[in-house]
Order: C-alpha cells, then sequence, then structure tokens
C-alpha cells in the first residue's frame, strides 16, 4: 500500500469523493501554501487572502464529487480559487472606485531591503506608479501573467483554469507584457 504522501492528488481526491473525508485534510495540507501565495497576487490584506483560501477549500470539497480523477487535481482546484479571487475583486470594486490587484511587496520584495536613506527612493510614489500601471491593465491579461510568472503554470494549466484555448494563453501572455512595458513607459 502506497504512503499518503506517495499518492498523487487524484488517488487523494478520487479517496475523498468515496467517502474518505480525511484525506481531504492531505491535499489542504498540500495546497494552502500556494493557494495563499496566489491569493497574495490579488489582495493586499493577508486576513482577506486568507478568509478566500479557506472559501476556496470549502468549495473544493463540497464539489470535490464533480471533480474528475482522470484529469489532473492542480488546474481544477485553481480553477475555484480564480472564481473566488475574480469575484472578490469585482464586489470589492463595487465597493471602490480604485481597487489595486497586486501587491507592491509581493512582487519587488528586493526593493526593500537593497532600500537605504542615501538612494533617494521614494518607495510610495513608485508603489502608486506599480499600482495604478497594474490597474491599467485588463483583467484578462494580468490573470495569465499571474499564473505564469508566479504560479509557475504552463499554457495548458493556464487554459483549463480559464477555460480559454491555449493558443489564446500564449496571445494574452505577450499582450500583456507588452501592454504593461507600455504603460510602466509612460
Amino acid at each position: 500500500m502506497l504512503e499518503i504522501s506517495e499518492r498523487n492528488d487524484e488517488e487523494i481526491a478520487a479517496q475523498v469523493q468515496n467517502g474518505d473525508i480525511e484525506s481531504f485534510r492531505i491535499l489542504v495540507e498540500r495546497y494552502e501554501p500556494k493557494m495563499t501565495r496566489y491569493a497574495k497576487r490579488f489582495f493586499f490584506d493577508g486576513d482577506e487572502g486568507k478568509d478566500l483560501v479557506q472559501e476556496v477549500f470549502i468549495k473544493a470539497y463540497v464539489n470535490i464529487k464533480s471533480f474528475d480523477t482522470s484529469r489532473r487535481f492542480s488546474p481544477w482546484i485553481y480553477r475555484i480559487a480564480h472564481n473566488e479571487f475574480v469575484n472578490n475583486i469585482k464586489k470589492r470594486q463595487k465597493d471602490r472606485d480604485n481597487v489595486s490587484v497586486f501587491d507592491f511587496d509581493v512582487l519587488f520584495p528586493h526593493l526593500t531591503a537593497k532600500e537605504t536613506a542615501d538612494d533617494g527612493f521614494n518607495k510610495a510614489e513608485l508603489k502608486s506608479m506599480l499600482d495604478q500601471s497594474l490597474n491599467k491593465l485588463n483583467e484578462k491579461y494580468k490573470e495569465p501573467l499571474v499564473l505564469y510568472y508566479f504560479e509557475d503554470m504552463d499554457y495548458r494549466e493556464i487554459a483549463d483554469i480559464l477555460h480559454i484555448p491555449i493558443s489564446t494563453v500564449g496571445v494574452r501572455l505577450q499582450r500583456g507584457r507588452a501592454m504593461l512595458k507600455k504603460i510602466v513607459k509612460e
């Protein structure tokens, strides 16, 4: 019999589908750091991100019967997270006019470490400029960039999560990079 750590996600999901609800804990342990990191790409507030990650796992558990164990588990749970995060952003945008989607400290942690008083570097000013640039980028281009560069996903996984063709993933990544460069230069 395989050790728990040797079983793949799909096998564990199948066990949960067959009534072994304790095995879901293994999936949570495996994916909680990934989902938390993914949430940080969308939200500034750590508590809000943690709450949404919990919602992702609740929805995954409630809908585990709909998971097709012949497919990969990772894109399935990232799709749940994507939907949860985007829905929350839409809700927040209704509440506020100007919502920044990316956390400056997560994107550029090295700037804080290198920053000195002699540099004359104004972190708040740079952060404001970056936030404004990212807010100008359409949501359909932001999401593939985050999944590709920060979550290390390949085109197929991104396509599964966003429910778009693989060729569209490539186009959106290319256009998103170009748009972001143009916005930052301005």
